[in-house]
């Protein structure tokens, strides 16, 4: 999805403005100048911007700095290696040498840190990094960007003959200077400079006396610049080897470009990505500066803002040190419309322009100025119709430049367009511009477009009021002081506060009272009904919700309290049968203490041992026996039951005996359940004796050595 967007509303959105606080981060002036240039993108193009941007933020505030650095970009390098036989000069190369090292170093960096750069990871993994740019380069140039003598054995011969004439003439001319020295020849300077060659400084009288070359003489004539004989030799083949030199530098840096220009395309590679890594570093310093952050991007119409704020106004107050006010509202595809109402001056404008930037921010790859909480998706069009409602030049062409603007957005609005627009239906005579706001709102409600609009309309707040998918908000005001809060409260029209407004700037009361007159008696009640209302159903659904919140909360008590009964019974349950077998293995224990005291006393091993056997055996055809029966039992009731229904529902059968199984049982129960009945656990062995039959149908049983209160309905007749 590509969000269709012009010029003015842009402009309207201050989105130019925004950027312009984005471009300094920028190292590339390339850079600064494709972020003066950004615009919404498709969405998944957007998305993934995000991501890196969000990848690259994380970066500042752990110790995993990303290593990349200021640059210089290659563009022109790229152009002019292509050119035949051309030279690139040593500076082009250290910056070649260098975009080449940034790249290697990102490639062996981000793979250490996968899961937390894994996007930026990809961005860099599959490009091809050719080391042998940077070896080509090093082995030719030194780390200053000088060519090495080592680059050709010509240029090393050259380079020693240069050093060696340069030895010579310095060796040669002191010598002179020296000899000179006890004469009466040279001026008092001795030497100079003339063409970065040493001269003596000879007296013009003496000039024949000095052999040599002269170079000039003084702007008085008095001194003859010679440069001596002894020196002109080696000053002519230093000169010589100078202009070899650059003759052999030319040549080596003439095949190193050729040799790089075969890894043009890598280079050309090399560049895009440093300029969009570039890009997506200054996105993530911009969201630093303004604690911008990814929120939750939906791919179904809901949008959850929590404490939004305008980044521009923020940045703006802050530098005042001027308290900002968050904005929260909410949109689905159940609540499109929000219709802002109340005084001027209140920051209906602010929040209009609030949420159309931070959607131009979200789809340009911007992370926004909320709370991590929020929730945001992608619109097809931001339409807007916003302007400087305040300007006297504004409001002498409005009406008809406003429906110009209505009628583009009525032919293009559709269910993936959000609709800005302030002071909806203003410009032309209140009823009638009221009646065509009406109407226009509701067109664009049966469009599904969302929309947020301001307006002073009471039959706009009124059919708002109306329409199930569309809300009334108001930026609240104190009432007693009028002084606004600049807090949006969704769910309530807002006032216009006329009169009260009026009387606050001193405006005469017989005037207000006079005007009060003039209005509809009924129009003044009804806008204070509506706000009376409004306040009504904002405490109604506020009590609603306590309501809901305090049932939901007992359900849970109520299913908490149920869940620990059955953790009781079962329990309690789980201790009888631990007490039985516990009560037979006593049994048990006692037979072999017998034993063992009947061997003491004399009874014959043979007989002890035989006794002990037949336990065994028993024991043996209890625990086998009572399996057996159990299963025969299981397999006998199975057959009848599936001969019985086998042309009857199972379900209904099962309830059917199973109502009948306990009718008779109760009927059986309330003749048996009486005191001193001797009782047990379906299911258990240990048997106890009734003492006490409650109202409620629970029955104290008592087993001897413990006592516990349980249903009648649980327990069997001995």
């Amino acid at each position: 999805m590509h969000v269709h967007i012009n010029k003015d509303e842009l402009n309207e959105l201050e989105f130019p403005e925004l950027l312009a606080e984005i471009s300094p981060f920028a190292y590339s002036p390339k850079t600064a100048q494709k972020i003066a240039e950004l615009r919404p993108m498709p969405r998944e193009e957007a998305k993934l911007s995000l991501k890196k941007v969000a990848e690259f933020l994380s970066s500042f505030e752990s110790d995993n700095a990303i290593p990349f650095n200021e640059y210089e970009d290659i563009d022109q390098e790229l152009n002019l290696m292509l050119i035949e036989n051309f030279r690139l000069d040593n500076r082009a190369f250290v910056r070649i040498k260098s975009l080449t090292e940034q790249i290697g170093r990102l490639q062996k960096f981000y793979p250490q840190f996968e899961d937390l750069f894994l996007n930026l990871n990809n961005d860099v993994k599959d490009l091809d990094f050719r080391k042998e740019i940077i070896d080509r380069i090093d082995r030719v140039l030194n780390r200053f960007g000088e060519v090495k003598s080592d680059a050709s054995p010509i240029l090393k011969t050259l380079r020693q003959d240069i050093s060696h004439a340069r030895k010579a003439i310095q060796e040669n001319f002191n010598r002179t200077l020296t000899a000179l020295s006890s004469t009466d020849f040279l001026d008092d300077i001795r030497e100079s400079i003339m063409d970065d060659q040493r001269v003596l400084a000879v007296k013009s009288a003496y000039k024949k006396r000095v052999p040599g070359r002269v170079l000039g003489v003084s702007k008085t004539g008095s001194i003859t610049y010679v440069q001596p004989e002894s020196v002109v030799k080696h000053q002519f083949k230093l000169r010589e080897d100078i202009e070899e030199e650059k003759k052999e530098v030319d040549k080596i840096l003439r095949k190193l470009t050729a040799e790089i220009a075969e890894f043009h395309t890598e280079l050309s590679a090399y560049q895009n990505y440093i300029f969009g890594l570039d890009l997506t570093r200054a996105k993530a310093k911009f969201a630093e500066k303004i604690h911008g952050v990814l929120p939750k991007i939906n791919a179904h119409k809901t949008m959850r803002l929590v404490q939004a704020y305008h980044p521009l106004l923020w940045l703006r107050n802050q530098a005042e040190k001027k308290k900002i006010f968050p904005q929260s509202l909410t949109f689905t595809e159940h609540n499109r419309i929000i219709c802002i109402s109340g005084p001027n001056a209140g920051g209906k404008s602010i929040t209009l322009k609030t949420v159309g930037l931070l959607q131009l921010m979200l789809q340009s790859g911007l992370l926004v100025p909320v709370h991590p909480k929020s929730e945001m998706f992608f619109f097809g069009k931001i339409m807007t119709d916003i302007g400087d409602n305040q300007s006297i030049e504004n409001q002498l062409s409005t009406y008809s430049s406003r429906l110009k603007k209505m009628s583009k957005i009525i032919r293009e609005a559709d269910a993936e367009t959000l609709l800005l627009i302030d002071e909806f239906g203003t410009g032309s005579d209140p009823e009638l511009g009221g009646a065509l706001a009406e109407a226009f709102l509701e067109f664009f409600y049966d469009k599904k477009s969302f929309a947020i609009i301001t307006t002073h309309y009471t039959n706009i707040k009124i059919v708002v009021e109306q329409l199930p998918n569309a809300q009334n908000a108001a930026m609240l005001f104190d009432e007693h002081s009028l002084e606004p809060l600049y807090k949006l409260e969704v769910g309530q029209a807002g006032s216009s506060f006329t009169f009260e407004v009026a009387e606050k700037n001193k405006i005469p009361q017989f005037i207000i009272n006079s005007a009060k007159k003039k209005v509809e008696h009924d129009l003044l009640n009804l806008d204070k009904t509506i706000v009376k209302l409004q306040q009504e159903k904002f405490e109604v659904e506020k009590l609603k919700t306590d309501l809901t919140e305090k049932r939901d909360s007992t359900q849970n008590k109520k299913d908490n309290l149920e869940k620990l009964n059955e953790q009781l019974q079962q329990k309690l349950f789980n201790f009888q049968k631990l007490y039985e077998d516990e009560h037979r293995k006593l049994q048990f224990g006692n037979k072999i203490e017998g034993f063992i005291d009947s061997y003491i006393k004399g009874k014959s091993r043979k007989l002890v041992v035989g006794d002990f056997v037949k336990i065994l055996e028993q024991e043996k055809f209890r625990k086998l026996g009572a399996d057996k029966d159990e299963n025969k039992r299981l397999q006998i009731v199975k057959r009848k039951i599936t001969q019985q229904l086998k042309k009857v529902d199972v379900q209904e059968k099962i309830v059917e005996t199973h109502g009948k199984l306990e009718s008779k049982r109760q009927k059986e129960r309330a003749v048996w359940m009486k005191v001193g009945q001797r009782v047990r656990i379906p299911g258990s062995t240990s048997v106890g004796t009734i003492e006490k039959i409650e109202k409620n149908g629970k029955v104290s049983v008592n087993y001897g050595s413990f006592k516990t209160q349980i249903s009648g309905d649980e327990l069997e007749r001995i």
